[in-house]
Order: C-alpha cells, then structure tokens, then sequence
C-alpha cells in the first residue's frame, strides 16, 4: 500500500471513530484568518480568550481592526501570546490586502498562489500559517503540516518527520486529490488524534490509528 493510499484509509479510519470535526471554528473568514495567526506558538484555548476579546470589542472584521488603536489591539490580544508581534502581522496583512487588492476579500478572491505567496511575503506569516488561511478561509486545496501532522505521519512511516515542508503537504493534498473537504477534516482530524493519542509520549493502547499501523505490519 502506497503512502497516498494509507493517508486515505487514515482519513476514513479517524472520521469513523471521531466523526466531522466542524472546522475551522470561526463566524467569517476574517475570523479564520485572525485565529491562524494568532494560534502560532498558543494553545487553541488562549486564541479564544483573545477572539472573544475583540468580539466584544467589536473588532472582527478588517475595517474596525484597521481603525483600532494600535496599543488596543496588542492589549486584547494579549491572551493569545506574542501579542506586539501578532498585532504587528495582522496589520501586515490588512495594508498588503488594501493596498494590493482593494481590501480583504480582494486577497481571499486571489488565485491560490498569490494569495500564498502575498501571505508569505508579511513577517510573522510561515507556510503553516499561509496554507490555513487558503484551506479554512479561502477554500483553497491546502494542507498545513503542523506539528501533530509531522509525528502522526511519521509514527506510522508515511512520511520523514524530518521530509521538507512543501514535500508533505504536496503529498497529503495528491493523496486526497485536492479536495478542500477531505483535507479540511484530515487536518483537524490529525490534530485530534494528535492531542488525544500522538502526543511526545505515545498513547497508542486505544488510538483509532493502530488499526491502520497493524493493517500495513508496523509496530
């Protein structure tokens, strides 16, 4: 069985014993995008402090955040960690959409490779980052090899834990044959298992994946 052809029976095995994860938990695709960068380096708990934060504050779309005070910003983002320099990207983000393509939705309206290449282009933005942003907020085939990806692959000898980022995700969007749907769910599906299984210390008694890692004769 090929590596592509066990990403497929991982999906299938981990959507059966967990069921559709409803990700990415957010009310706009502003939303999503704020919660991506904010989540570097955080727990997914201290991003909701900080969403909730600006929710009150009125702060969840493009304009209100462009108008809101710098030192504002930082403050409401505080739960979220790093706050000066995840302010300090936000901001990037929102005078390359305006000044580039009109404002937001002209940036999420961009064909997938300038949208990720503008992304890449704002400081604070790596590729992880910039493949969330197309594959939750612009429904863009992507996939991002976070950390729960690398050791969840490489447990089960899919891939080098070590492999090229670009080579990873190249191989899970072929794998699922660029379907926005099946890649959204196996990225939050991988995180799941890798929280509640696949953590630095394996639990792998009950992990739904032990199915798939017998099937293929690994131990």
């Amino acid at each position: 069985m090929t590596g592509a052809e066990r990403i497929v029976d991982m999906h299938d095995l981990l959507l059966d014993a967990y069921g559709p994860q409803g990700w990415w938990p957010s009310r706009s695709s502003f939303e999503t995008v704020v919660g991506a960068v904010l989540t570097q380096g955080t727990a997914w708990t201290n991003v909701e402090k900080a969403i909730r934060a600006l929710r009150r504050a009125g702060a969840l779309s493009p304009e209100a955040m462009t108008e809101l005070p710098h030192a504002h910003l930082t403050a409401l983002i505080r739960p979220a960690g790093f706050f000066t320099r995840k302010a300090d990207t936000l901001r990037s983000v929102l005078t390359k959409a305006d000044l580039e393509f009109g404002g937001f939705d002209g940036l999420l309206s961009a064909p997938p490779s300038e949208l990720r290449e503008t992304l890449l282009s704002v400081r604070g933005v790596g590729p992880e980052t910039a493949d969330a942003v197309l594959l939750y907020a612009a429904g863009h085939p992507a996939f991002p090899v976070d950390t729960y990806a690398r050791r969840v692959l490489g447990r089960h000898r899919i891939i080098d834990e070590r492999a090229p980022y670009d080579d990873v995700a190249h191989l899970v969007v072929e794998a699922l044959e660029g379907n926005e749907r099946m890649l959204n769910e196996f990225h939050a599906l991988v995180v799941r298992v890798g929280k509640d299984f696949c953590r630095s210390r394996p639990r792998c008694g009950r992990c739904p994946g032990e199915g798939e890692r017998r099937s293929t004769g690994l131990k």
